[in-house]
């Protein structure tokens, strides 16, 4: 049995099209070091569309559930079930470390067990079951292991300060400095503005009704916006010739 048809029997779901899930294993690692071009795609499209498609499963499921919650309410929910705090120890539960293709260095290094690779390669995977079974075959793979597990009395929400801390260390940023630059109002009811500096320059900034509100404010920021700029890269090595 190869190692692809072992994870297709570990998650109950067998490919038409293992190229796939083959792409969907790929970290850009293996790619790099392959020789003769054999490497194949790197998996980080995948990982862009398996985010949008296990979003949008997750909101649908979560509307469902609560359908008296608020859009703020449902955002929040949405945010730690997304998450890499979620994700990890479903990827883990899986085993899919064990399944990535990753290069030499990489796999030395301890890539098998590092958090922000195994929940990409999750994303990935969601994406492989949607362009080969359609939507039906990741909402049933979301629905099992991301969803049908759930504590919902213990559900917590999204620490975005780790969440930047984790994606700073994985692209071997220095961390992040909060500097509250202004405070206004009265004792009672203090508005704080958080900035966050990386290598001296400012990432985010934003406001809360305490330190750790306008920091966690402030974290979700700069997550947005460090996100965008890794799928516009994204788009642009797509293009070139």
């Amino acid at each position: 049995m190869t190692e692809t048809a072992e994870l297709e029997q570990a998650i109950g779901y067998f490919f038409r099209e293992r190229s796939l899930l083959v792409r969907a294993l790929t970290h850009r690692s293996h790619v790099q070091e392959a020789t003769g071009g054999n490497g194949g795609p790197p998996n980080e499209q995948m990982e862009f569309l398996g985010d949008a498609i296990l979003g949008f499963l997750v909101s649908e499921a979560l509307v469902q559930r609560f359908p008296e919650y608020a859009e703020g309410q449902l955002s929040k929910l949405k945010a730690h079930l997304v998450s890499s705090t979620h994700l990890h120890p479903i990827a883990q539960g899986i085993a899919l470390g064990r399944f990535l293709r990753l290069g030499k260095g990489e796999d030395q290094s301890g890539g098998r067990t590092k958090r922000t690779l195994l929940v990409d390669a999750l994303e990935a995977l969601v994406a492989a079951l949607y362009l080969d079974g359609g939507m039906e075959a990741a909402r049933a793979f979301v629905h099992r292991y991301v969803l049908d597990s759930i504590d919902w009395k213990q559900l917590q929400p999204v620490d975005y300060k780790s969440e930047l801390q984790e994606l700073l260390q994985g692209r071997r940023d220095p961390p992040p400095r909060y500097v509250v630059v202004r405070e206004r109002g009265p004792e009672h009811h203090k508005i704080f503005t958080v900035q966050i500096r990386l290598r001296g320059e400012e990432l985010a900034q934003a406001e809360g009704d305490s330190k750790k509100a306008a920091q966690q404010a402030a974290a979700q920021l700069a997550l947005m916006k460090l996100r965008e700029i890794k799928i516009g890269h994204a788009d642009r090595k797509t293009t070139e010739p």
